[in-house]
């Protein structure tokens, strides 16, 4: 039996259920050859001899590699290492769960995962206090722009807050430094979870941490992480130092000594904006006014002539542009910037889009970097706190129909890391017992599958590949989510096996 870290020469008995299956004749089974990571030949099963290492995929489905396009690698990495606040129906309950945590080893609790846009109360530093008194506590939303901090955190980070909530640049701060308190525990965190994607089916994905990752990622590469190609982000406050290293967007960043399996895995990625807040913290610029506080209309971060003079910097290195924008207020001022600047790129979220830029994203050819799941998960606050807007939410339909390119990602940890996830949701658009939720904007599974991918399973592709135990084509919303994934390769490289 073939095991992890070996190279596959034949991917044996497969049905190819992904893009690359409209080149074949029929549905039977066939044999993949594969050759310096890239396939090479496609053949019914025994038609021709096996070459090196055999893969018997005895019947499965593949599909091409997946990518999550949208990824906060360290703090989804830490994640399972903080207390998960996700259950918390109030702040009363949040507070009492991290009563009960356990500190980390630096003596600091943490917690992430709270909602708090639904809560019945509402976070004070005074409640956190009351029960966690001098052990510095962090508790981090769910969507990490905004943190909730007791008195001892405060003092400890050096900042201050009537209730204990830092929001946007101040909650990133904190989160930052929660990240990078012990790079090389991060590290191997960060190793531990490429073989949770790998068990996923994931071949790729965008990091957006905010760190320097030209050297994070290089030096992960030497401890021995190999599961997935990645494409590191920079940010404004690195902009410079970016430019002075010479990184220019889908460049190789690797170091000379690299081992054989990391190599070509780490290439440089754009420069991340974040120009608007988010629905959770009530912070993403809208055009219309949140019902509970008639004067905000969320905030635009980076005012629109800074957001254009980024996108002209950063074309002018040779950096593509992903810029975070939520509401539809940030969504045409980054559309409003890619015009004037040329820049190319990504708009990430875009959970609401006006009408009239939907075009406008396809005439630019700008690629709409969407998170499926967040549809699901925000629907109950998007009929509280989004009842007024008229904008499209959480489009997805109307972005392909428009001509948009569509990439998934999770977002992680928002969400979860498992692109089956969003491809689910993409397609069911429900993920309990209520109805479809805008079933409108649900897409086909091919069109869901090819904004997870980036590659085809066909000769002269490369051989990053994903066994499937059900057939994604049949499968409902249910078999989806749960998708059996029997075996990935990553350049031919087994780097899964069930």
């Amino acid at each position: 039996m073939s095991s992890v870290g070996e190279t596959i020469g034949t991917v044996a008995s497969v049905r190819i259920a992904g893009p690359g299956r409209e080149f074949l004749a029929d549905d039977e089974p066939v044999d993949l050859f594969i050759d310096e990571g890239r396939i090479v030949d496609i053949a019914p099963t025994g038609a021709l001899a096996p070459r090196g290492e055999v893969l018997d995929g005895e019947g499965a489905w593949v599909v091409p590699g997946l990518w999550d396009n949208h990824v906060h690698t360290v703090q989804w990495a830490l994640e399972s290492q903080r207390t998960p606040l996700g259950v918390a129906a109030s702040a009363v309950e949040a507070a009492r769960i991290m009563s009960r945590a356990m500190p980390l080893p630096d003596g600091r609790r943490v917690g992430s995962g709270f909602r708090d846009v639904l809560w019945p109360d509402a976070p004070s530093v005074e409640l956190l206090d009351a029960v966690t008194g001098e052990v510095p506590t962090y508790l981090i939303n769910a969507d990490v722009h905004s943190t909730w901090l007791n008195s001892a955190a405060l003092r400890r980070e050096g900042f201050d807050a009537i209730d204990g909530v830092l929001r946007e640049a101040d909650a990133f701060e904190i989160s930052r430094r929660l990240n990078a308190a012990d790079p090389d525990h991060g590290d191997r965190a960060v190793v531990a979870a490429g073989s949770r994607a790998a068990a996923r089916g994931v071949t790729g994905l965008v990091d957006f941490d905010m760190a320097w990752n030209a050297d994070a990622w290089p030096r992960r590469v030497m401890a021995g992480f190999a599961a997935h190609r990645v494409e590191f982000a920079v940010y404004p406050f690195d902009l410079p130092r970016a430019i002075s290293a010479g990184l220019r967007t889908g460049e190789l960043r690797e170091l000379a000594d690299a081992p054989d399996a990391g190599r070509g895995l780490v290439h440089v990625g754009p420069l991340k904006i974040i120009s608007d807040g988010s629905l959770g913290t009530r912070t993403a610029a809208c055009s219309h006014a949140y019902p509970d506080d008639p004067e905000n209309y969320g905030v635009l971060t980076v005012p629109p002539a800074e957001l254009t003079e980024l996108l002209t910097i950063a074309t002018g290195a040779g950096l593509g542009a992903a810029v975070h924008a939520i509401g539809d207020r940030a969504v045409t001022a980054a559309l409003d910037a890619f015009t004037v600047t040329g820049a190319v790129g990504t708009i990430e979220h875009a959970q609401l889009v006006r009408h009239a830029d939907l075009a406008r994203f396809a005439r630019l050819g700008i690629i709409a970097s969407v998170q499926p799941q967040h549809a699901l998960d925000d629907r109950d606050v998007v009929g509280t706190h989004w009842a007024s807007q008229t904008s499209i939410g959480y489009p997805l339909k109307a972005l392909r129909d428009a001509g948009v390119g569509l990439r998934f990602g999770s977002d992680a940890p928002v969400a979860p890391l498992d692109p089956w996830l969003a491809i689910a949701a993409a397609v069911a658009r429900t993920d309990d017992d209520r109805e479809p939720w805008h079933p409108e904007e649900a897409l086909g599974l091919d069109d869901a599958l090819r904004a997870s991918i980036r590659s085809e399973t066909r000769p002269d592709e490369v051989a990053d590949i994903v066994l499937c135990g059900e057939d994604p084509r049949s499968a409902d919303g249910e078999t989806l989510r749960r998708m059996p994934v029997v075996a990935t390769l990553l350049g031919g490289r087994l780097t899964h096996r069930a």
